[in-house]
């Protein structure tokens, strides 16, 4: 009886597939090509993942649909049954689950609150149909040189971007708007540059030149304006959690201004991406450090300092190291590190140990976990840096304002011994478990200890390595999104699994192979 069951089971699975999938061959409307990173991924992630995914302590009979490995093989328990069998739908458990009415068999189970549309279930089938073949995540494939798209007008793009652009829109059936006129382009071009509108005499000037390269020479001209340098760093200011006071409790003041100054200069000097991150990430610890490249590193305190009294120092302090790492992994490679500070991450290949290794390059810092009191005005948590007269009339000659007193700055300064880290339980500050040691995900890329230091300049060194799939991608991306108000990948601050995919894939990655 019991077999004669699971036998009509199979038949109606294979029946109910094969319609599925008639279904889809007569829907117009469908893809002619399921790619697992386009199409099938994001379901799987959204509706899966957490209960079939990277996270171990969470997955359920030990099945996975992360990997290729996991989802072929054999699943727990059986002697012949496999969750996806690719190129065989009615082979694949997968499929009943997904299909199935009964509320102790189906997939998503109904207490997860998920569920599969129509749509979402043919996809699946037709991925299965086809070979079910994984791919790796598409943020996480080293980037290569994009080549130029075909397109039917060429008469309108004026620069490579636009054939990217273009090439979408002709996909669609759309077509480019006309150009604006000379008085909106040039409003447009001084508030994406300058944040500010253009004078009279400028617009005058851009009006009546009638140079093919008048639109150039203006662009020209906003660039070498200070206010450049100041609208550019109000998003890095953002990024960086930026505050000239400690945030907690009564809010007491701090002096980080200099480290803003220092990112207005960078931007109006055109320091290279290298350059800007290696001094704010590792200044302190680069072969040629000075003032300049100490104060730089002022980006990693700026988080959040408690002057309440009564709290536990070492609570506070492990605190602040967590904000460096999260500020570092969401701010620079969206990713949400944070998601692992607790547990596995459930849907990115990032572990609770992977989490740890990232700490330990913000741990050595000879900080405390609270400080001084909300009665000192300016004050600055040691390590500082002391910003003389003298430094301000030479190598600091950026810095907007200062009397003639001395100002300290807030930076970083690693200790001279070496503080072990310890993957903490469930994130609590004394609960330590196994120590671990500077690295980082290797899904991303392995951190070669033959190639980098174990410090945060070795960190530096690994986030500008060419095979790194995330530096260049995620600074392009948040230009793009400083100029048209939404990046290529809309989730700036998460292109990982759970994260929206980019709108021109192609597009973004030409843009990050020339950067």
């Amino acid at each position: 009886m019991i077999l004669f069951i699971k036998n009509i089971s199979v038949i109606l699975c294979i029946i109910i597939c094969l319609l599925f999938a008639f279904s889809a061959c007569n829907d117009h409307n469908y893809p002619n090509k399921i790619t697992f990173n386009t199409h099938i991924r994001p379901i799987l992630s959204d509706k899966c993942f957490k209960c079939h995914g990277p996270d171990e302590k969470q997955r359920k009979s030990g099945f996975r649909l992360d990997t290729e490995a996991g989802a072929y093989a054999l699943l727990k328990d059986s002697k012949n049954e496999y969750g996806i069998v690719p190129g065989h739908i009615a082979k694949s458990s997968l499929i009943l689950r997904i299909n199935s009415d009964n509320k102790d068999f189906m997939m998503p189970p109904p207490e997860s609150n998920l569920s599969l549309s129509d749509d979402e279930k043919k996809l699946i089938e037709r991925w299965i149909a086809d070979g079910a073949k994984y791919e790796s995540h598409w943020s996480f494939i080293p980037i290569k040189k994009s080549t130029l798209p075909k397109i039917s007008d060429e008469a309108w793009p004026i620069n490579d971007i636009d054939r990217f652009i273009l090439a979408k829109m002709e996909t669609k059936g759309l077509k480019p708007s006309k150009e604006e006129d000379k008085e909106r382009i040039l409003k447009r071009l001084f508030h994406d540059i300058k944040g500010l509108p253009p004078t009279i005499e400028e617009q005058s000037s851009f009006l009546s030149d009638n140079d093919p390269r008048s639109y150039e020479k203006m662009v020209d001209k906003a660039l070498a304006t200070a206010q450049y340098g100041e609208k550019m760093a109000i998003f890095w200011m953002d990024l960086a959690r930026y505050a000239d006071s400690h945030g907690y409790q009564d809010d007491g003041l701090r002096t980080m201004w200099p480290w803003r100054d220092w990112v207005i200069n960078a931007f109006n000097r055109n320091y290279d991406y290298k350059k800007f991150i290696t001094y704010q990430l590792a200044g302190d610890q680069i072969p040629e450090a000075n003032k300049e490249t100490i104060l730089a590193t002022g980006f990693n305190r700026n988080h959040k300092i408690t002057q309440e009294g009564g709290v536990i120092d070492e609570e506070y302090r492990v605190e602040y190291v967590a904000d460096r790492t999260n500020t570092f992994s969401k701010g620079l490679l969206a990713m949400t590190f944070e998601c692992a500070k607790c547990h596995d991450h459930k849907y990115d290949p990032i572990s609770q140990k992977d989490y740890y290794r990232t700490f330990a390059f913000f741990n050595q810092l000879n900080e405390k976990g609270l400080v001084g009191d909300i009665s000192v005005a300016s004050l600055a948590d040691p390590p500082y840096l002391t910003i003389t007269k003298e430094d301000k009339d030479n190598l600091l000659s950026f810095i907007n304002k200062m009397d003639t007193m001395d100002v300290r700055v807030m930076i970083m300064k690693d200790s001279s011994v070496k503080r072990p880290t310890y993957l903490l339980e469930r994130g609590v500050y004394d609960h330590k478990l196994d120590q671990v040691y500077c690295a980082m995900p290797k899904a991303i890329l392995p951190f070669d200890t033959t190639k980098y230091q174990s410090n945060r300049y070795g960190l530096a060194k690994w986030m500008f390595d060419h095979n790194n799939p995330l530096t260049a991608r995620v600074f392009v991306n948040l230009i793009w999104q400083e100029f048209f108000g939404r990046g290529i990948v809309k989730t700036t601050g998460d292109f990982g699994l759970q994260g929206e995919l980019p709108s021109h894939p192609e597009l973004l990655d030409w843009l990050a192979w020339d950067f």
